[in-house]
Parts: C-alpha cells; structure tokens; sequence
C-alpha cells in the first residue's frame, strides 16, 4: 500500500516512461528464463521449519449484485488440505470486510455454517465434522452476503463507484507461531494468506463493469445483466469493483493484458499515460523478479482515494501517481507472488516494493543521506503493524523511506550485480511462497562477500 499524499504530478509519466525505456533494455539480458517453478509442496515451509496449513486452498464463489453493484448474494465454497502433522479440528475464516462495523454492523455475513465470532467479528472459528489428519482434505460452504458500506476505500463505496477489496472470505494460517489472527489496520495491511484457486462467477447489471483479479470472461445473462466469470491461480487474495468505469486497454510487451478502469475524475489522457506506464513498469519488475505469472492485471484509477495506491494480485488501485503505480505493481511480486505477514513482518513487502520501485524510476538511493535517524530504541525496521499503529507518524518514515534505503545499502555491500542475482533468485525460491526476515537474512549471508553482522544490527533488521 502507498500512503503517501501529494499531487498527482502527471508532468512525471512521460520522463518515467523514457526511464523505464533505457532500463528495460539493460536489464533483458537477466531476465530469468520461463516461471520460476515451486521449489516447496504448496503451504509448506523449507526443511526444518513448520508446515502452514490450511494449504491447497480453492474457493467457488458465485454471487450476484443489485442495481449498484454494493450489494452480493450468494454462495461460496472453500475446499482445503491438512499439511501439518497434527490433526487439525477448527479452521478460521477472515472476514476482512467487518472491520468497520464490527459485529454491530457486519457487511459480510455468513449463514448456513456454524461457528464463533472473534477479532470483532473479522475472524470466525469453525469447528470441523471430525479432525483432519496430514493429507487429509476438508472443505466449507455457505451462503454470503456483502453490503458495501459507505465512503471510498480499499472495501467501500462513493457513489456510483463500489470497490470489494478483502471483500470474500478466506482462510487464516497457521504454522509454527498458531493462528494468526491479528487485528485491522488502516495504516497498512494486516493480511496473511496462502496462495490459492480462485473461480468466481459476478452476475451483475450490464451497466457496470467489474474489474478483478484474474482473467475475466463476459458473457450475457438475464436481460439487462452480464455474467462476468473470473478465474485466478496461486494468487494470495480476491479483489474487484463495480461501477460505470470507462476502460482502456493495452499489453505489455511481454504480453500481459492491461485494463484501467476510470472514474469520471479521470482525463482520458490521464488513463493513456498510466496505462503506458503499467505496460513498462510491470515488465522492468518482470525483468528483474521473475515474469509476472497472472497474464492480465486491472488498474482501477480515482483520485478521490485517501491513499495513493493499494495492492491486490493482478487489482491495483491507484490515484493518477506514477511512483504509486510502480509501487503497487512492484507488490505483485512483494506480497504477491512471494507472500508474507504483513502484519508481523510489514517491511517485507513495502520495503522490498520501494525498493523496486526507486530501481524502476531512477531514483536508486536518492535521499538515502537525509535517511531518518532512529527515534527509540524499541523501533526497528522488522517492527509489526502493532508498533506502527501506537507510532503512525514513523511508520512511513522507517518502513518505506529507511528500509528502501537499508536495501539500497545492502546493494553496495554486495555490489550491483549479486544484489540483482539475490533478489531474483530469492523470488524464486519463494515462488507462491513465503517469505520470512530470517530468510531473506539466510540468503543474503550466503552470496555477501563480507560480514552482514554491522549492515543488520545498524539497520535493526531483527529475525
């Protein structure tokens, strides 16, 4: 997620295009050949480490919308894997989508499945028919209903205009360190998830369009509606949004299908140099990450959202902000393909994505001088969201600022090339993964040159 305000400064796209021309060209020569394949069964964690389970996750969800497109009814099915050796008795499903609410207004509800509600109402506790045993399969259906509540947000509403972002229900994780179930936050994101199958099925007024994640098929229903059918592959998360967009689209040279969806606010010069710009920038991140898996990716614009940007797989949304776009098509890989806890481990997706993001702009290391000093001595840059939400003025500050520039550091200690090498080859081995700071600290000891010790401990990268 980018947080950060400021004009759209729309005076930028063209000069980040000509950028994103030259470093195209230089970074071909290392792009990886094909997609990285999975280097560990899905849910599990490397030799020696806990299994996260439930894994092999595939959700059937089909639902139909009301005249505006804030209303959904219908089923969803989810089908699941025990990978862990003990027998596993309850699962937990996340309903993101009641964090506003809470219980005494929940938009998501659920019926025909028994279980209790905890984390006010965001998180619901199934007990299972009988406990699962390592292989074993389970699964969970019931009826949904989403009510969209007002105000524009990442799972909200301005008028004609719907945005479901953590809208479905899904599975919470649970490894070596049990459930995770950690509340919502605003000031960056909370979500933890497995990568899973997606198959939707959007019955909706023909008036509206709606972008998601995945590839979409259209096709007519009853008269006056559209059946919009979407599936998506390993991705983490089922994002879209529902109004009467104007679209644009394109493809990247790679070959990726490129739609922007536009609000009325939105020139339609605007829209043409953001999707110029997703077309370079989602294959400068390819280039240097792994090619992007997903073939098709929506880019939602309005620049009447509080934030910059916010990051779905393949379902971005964005105020008209060339760096925030680059930033959240940076997290298709950083939080996306390669997964973390974004709540207990925050840095490892927007610290990685800033990154990126200077790499993919020319600004490698630009303000790294002027970096922000550290202002306790319990602040570190591997804090969770529970230490940004008690100091929100610093979270900005050290996770996006400070971290970027660690990384930018760690690239002069290793030199260009072996930083370049880590990375990719990091994303790799995470393939649909996930990531861990104890981890990425493994690989990186295992190609430095020199003693990392002082570059984590000035840095305070813990883990």
């Amino acid at each position: 997620m980018r947080r950060r305000h400021g004009p759209p400064a729309l005076n930028a796209v063209p000069a980040v295009l000509a950028v994103l021309a030259v470093l195209l060209s230089l970074v071909a020569s290392a792009r990886p050949g094909g997609h990285p394949g999975d280097h560990h069964p899905a849910g599990s964690r490397p030799p020696g480490e806990d299994p996260r389970t439930p894994a092999v996750v595939t959700h059937t969800v089909t639902l139909r919308s009301g005249a505006t497109g804030a209303a959904w009814r219908g089923r969803q099915r989810v089908d699941f894997t025990q990978v862990a050796p003990e027998p596993l008795s309850a699962v937990y499903l996340r309903l993101w989508g009641n964090a506003r609410g809470g219980c005494a207004a929940p938009a998501v509800r659920l019926t025909g499945i028994t279980g209790t509600a905890t984390a006010d109402c965001t998180a619901l506790e199934v007990p299972l028919p009988r406990p699962l045993r390592q292989g074993e399969s389970g699964s969970l259906d019931f009826e949904l209903s989403v009510d969209v509540p007002e105000g524009l947000d990442r799972f909200g509403r301005d008028g004609a205009y719907t945005i479901l972002g953590n809208a479905l229900p899904t599975l919470a994780v649970l490894d070596g360190d049990g459930w995770h179930l950690d509340p919502y936050t605003r000031n960056g994101e909370s979500f933890y998830s497995l990568a899973a199958d997606y198959s939707v099925t959007l019955d909706h007024p023909s008036g509206l369009l709606v972008p998601a994640t995945g590839s979409a098929v259209e096709t007519p229903g009853e008269p006056g509606r559209t059946v919009t059918t979407v599936t998506a592959r390993r991705v983490r998360d089922f994002a879209w949004a529902a109004g009467p967009f104007t679209r644009l689209t394109g493809r990247s040279a790679d070959g990726v299908r490129i739609g922007v969806f536009s609000t009325p606010d939105i020139t339609a010069e605007d829209a043409r140099r953001m999707l110029e710009l997703a077309r370079t920038a989602i294959d400068a991140h390819s280039a240097r990450f792994g090619a992007y898996p997903y073939g098709e990716l929506a880019v939602v614009l309005d620049n009447a959202f509080w934030f910059s940007g916010m990051e779905y797989p393949g379902f971005v949304l964005d105020r008209v902000k060339p760096s925030a776009l680059v930033h959240e098509l940076a997290h298709q890989w950083w939080y996306g393909i390669v997964g973390d806890d974004q709540y207990r481990a925050p840095w490892l997706d927007e610290s990685f994505s800033e990154y990126a993001t200077d790499l993919v702009l020319g600004g490698a290391g630009k303000d790294c001088a002027a970096a922000p000093r550290w202002e306790s001595e319990d602040e570190r840059l591997t804090s969770p969201m529970s230490h940004w939400d008690a100091h929100p003025d610093r979270y900005e500050a050290v996770v996006y600022d400070h971290g970027s520039c660690a990384l930018h550091e760690l690239r002069r200690l290793l030199g260009e090339e072996t930083m370049a090498a880590l990375l990719r080859d990091y994303a790799r081995a995470h393939w649909y993964g996930v990531s861990t700071t104890a981890a990425f600290k493994a690989a990186a000891r295992t190609v430095s040159p020199v003693d990392l010790s002082p570059f984590w401990r000035e840095h305070r990268i813990d883990g």
